[in-house]
């Protein structure tokens, strides 16, 4: 049987102590409550740290560098197979970090879109955009096949209405010329490696 929980007087006030069991059963769900919350974050981590190392990205989480498949050099391909593909694996140089990305042909040429990049906060989030400006060196995975290229961001020009136009036909968004221009969306041509080596802004 419990027993009564203890009683103290503080002056003329008398105040009931709590009872050792509610004490421990207190002290149970506590612990119970810690572990619910650290066992999911530690498997969480885990998972986003393997992934790390793994040979192109997860659904959840970005991956490591771009090795399977077949590297193809030479002529520039005709890549307007690309509009019948709606994602695509990139993977920086440096860092060798690798994400999946949507894309869009135009005219023969490549393009990707960073979108959510208006503060400090959103840049700070995605910091691969940034990374990209400063090394645009990269590889490619698209269908199977491995491509070497370099990332050239696009800030202004004609190219950028006929890209932010590919972009809402093909997916379900809008994407317009002002976001790029406001520099709330950020825009990237996928050029080919020999041509540019570092990365930089037009």
């Amino acid at each position: 049987m419990e027993r009564p929980a203890p009683i103290i007087s503080i002056g003329n006030k008398r105040y009931e102590c709590c009872s050792p069991y509610y004490v421990s059963k207190g002290i149970v769900y506590l612990r119970s409550c810690v572990a619910a919350v650290l066992v999911p974050t530690s498997i969480f981590g885990s998972l986003a740290i393997k992934a790390r190392f793994s040979d192109g990205p997860s659904v959840i989480f970005s991956g490591g560098p771009l090795v399977a498949g077949e590297l193809v050099t030479g002529t520039e391909p005709d890549w307007s197979f690309v509009r019948g593909i709606r994602e695509f694996e990139l993977q920086l140089l440096n860092p060798a970090n690798s994400r999946t990305l949507w894309i869009v042909e135009v005219e023969n040429k490549l393009y990707l879109n960073s979108n959510y990049m208006g503060g400090l906060r959103q840049r700070f989030w995605k910091r691969w955009p940034a990374q990209a400006e400063q090394d645009g060196r990269a590889m490619i995975r698209i269908d199977g096949k491995r491509y070497e290229r370099s990332l050239v961001r696009i800030k202004e020009g004609s190219i950028v209405e006929r890209v932010a136009q590919a972009f809402s036909e093909k997916y379900p968004v809008e994407m317009t010329a002002a976001e790029v221009e406001s520099e709330t969306l950020w825009l990237f041509e996928l050029a080919p490696r020999d041509q540019i080596t570092n990365g930089g802004s037009r």
